[in-house]
C-alpha cells in the first residue's frame, strides 16, 4: 500500500528556509520515513519506481546500516541507488554504516551514463553521511557519483573510506555543497573529494581534515585546497 504523504511538519521550516535553493518548489508534501534502515531501504526503492520523491526523515534519527541494498556494477551500496530525483529532508539525521557490517559506500546516483535509462538526481538536507567503506577496488566511500546529479546542502559528510574519494567521488556528473562540511574521511587520493570529470562547486562550505589530501587531482574542485 502506498506511504501516505503528510504536509510539511512546522519543526521544519528552518530546514526548508536554507534548502529553498536545493529543494525542488513544487515539493509540497513528503513520503514520511520511520526510523529504521528497512523504512529507508523501501522508500528509496518506492521513490525510484514512482520517478521520484521527496523523502521526510524522522528527526535526529540515526539510520544504521547493517548490509548493502544494492549493486548498480560499481561496488556494494548501503542503500538502493538513486536512478530518479529523490530528495532524503532530514533534521539533524545520520545515516552511518554498521561498524560490523562488511563494506559497502552508503550512497550512489547513476545518471544514463552509467545505468541506461537512470537520471539520478540526489539532494540531501540536514543529513550526515558517515561510516561508508567502499569496497576496493571501487571509489566513493560516502556518494559516488556517476553521471548524475548531488546537491548537499547544510550535511556532512565525514569518516568515510575507498581508494579514491573517501568522502565524494563524481565521474560525467555534476556535485555543489552548499553550507555543509566534508571531513575526517580517507583514501588514497582524493580523501575528501574526488572529481574524475563533471564538476563540484563549493558554497560555504568546509573540505578539510581529510587524508591525504582534501580534493584531487589537484585544481580540480574551485575553493578546495591541499
Amino acid at each position: 500500500m502506498r506511504i501516505p504523504r503528510i504536509p510539511l511538519p512546522l519543526t521544519a521550516v528552518s530546514v526548508f528556509t536554507l534548502g529553498l535553493l536545493a529543494v525542488p518548489q513544487t515539493a509540497q508534501a513528503q513520503i514520511p520515513v520511520l526510523c529504521s534502515e528497512s523504512s529507508l531501504v523501501t522508500a528509496i526503492n518506492m521513490a525510484n519506481a514512482e520517478g521520484g520523491d521527496t523523502l521526510a526523515l524522522a528527526p535526529f534519527c540515526t539510520y544504521r546500516l547493517t548490509s548493502a541494498h544494492g549493486d548498480a556494477g560499481n561496488g556494494a551500496v548501503g542503500l538502493p541507488p538513486i536512478t530518479t530525483p529523490i530528495t532524503l529532508l532530514g533534521i539533524g539525521v545520520t545515516i552511518v554504516r554498521d561498524p560490523s557490517a562488511p563494506d559497502f559506500r552508503i550512497l550512489e546516483v547513476d545518471g544514463g551514463v552509467n545505468v541506461p535509462g537512470a537520471d539520478g538526481d540526489l539532494t540531501l538536507v540536514g543529513v550526515t553521511v558517515s561510516g561508508g567503506s567502499a569496497v576496493e577496488p571501487y571509489p566513493g566511500g560516502g556518494i559516488a557519483n556517476f553521471g548524475g546529479s548531488v546537491s548537499v546542502l547544510s550535511s556532512s559528510v565525514t569518516n568515510n573510506t575507498a581508494v579514491a574519494g573517501g568522502g565524494i567521488y563524481t565521474d560525467r556528473g555534476t556535485v555543489s555543497l552548499n553550507a555543509s562540511d566534508v571531513s575526517g574521511n580517507r583514501a588514497d587520493t582524493g580523501g575528501g573529494i574526488y572529481e574524475n570529470s563533471g564538476s563540484v562547486s563549493l558554497f560555504l562550505t568546509t573540505v578539510s581534515g581529510n587524508s591525504p589530501d582534501n580534493c584531487a587531482p589537484a585544481g580540480s574542485v574551485p575553493g578546495c585546497s591541499g
